[in-house]
C-alpha cells in the first residue's frame, strides 16, 4: 500500500475518533483510540516508537518517540492544542528526516472540524 493510500485510511480513522470523542481531551486519549482504530482495519501500527539520532555514525538515544508509525511508512504526530504552529511542523519534518519516511501527518484533535487540524508533510529525501 502506498503512502497516499495509507494516509486516506489514517485520516478516515482520525475522523472517526474525532467524531466520537470531540475536541478537548488529552493527546494520550486520542493516541490510544487512533491506534485502536488503525489496528482494527488491519494496519501494522507501532505506538510511541523510539527514534534514535545517528550522529557521526553513532546511534544516540535522545528520547525522540514517534506517536504512531503506520506500516513503517507514515509517521503520525498527534496534538491537542489551541493551534498548530511552526514548531509542530518542524518536529514532524525532523522525524521524517531522521526516520527516512516520506510522509508525516500532523493531527490536532482540539478543533471543531478535524480537517482544520490536519497537516500533511512530505520528506523529499
Amino acid at each position: 500500500m502506498t503512502e497516499n493510500e495509507l494516509s486516506e485510511r489514517i485520516i478516515g480513522c482520525a475522523i472517526q475518533v474525532h467524531k466520537s470523542l470531540g475536541p478537548g481531551l488529552l493527546e494520550s486519549a486520542y493516541l490510544e483510540c487512533l491506534w485502536f482504530e488503525l489496528k482494527e482495519i488491519g494496519l501494522k501500527v507501532e505506538k510511541q516508537k523510539p527514534l534514535p539520532l545517528i550522529y557521526k555514525d553513532v546511534k544516540l538515544d535522545v528520547g525522540y518517540r514517534l506517536d504512531l508509525l503506520v506500516e513503517n511508512k507514515v509517521i503520525i504526530e498527534l496534538k491537542s492544542v489551541e493551534a498548530l504552529n511552526d514548531i509542530h511542523v518542524a518536529q514532524v519534518i525532523t522525524y521524517l528526516k531522521l526516520s527516512g519516511c516520506k510522509l508525516g501527518l500532523l493531527v490536532n484533535f482540539n478543533v471543531l472540524r478535524l480537517v482544520d487540524g490536519l497537516k500533511r508533510l512530505v520528506n523529499n529525501l
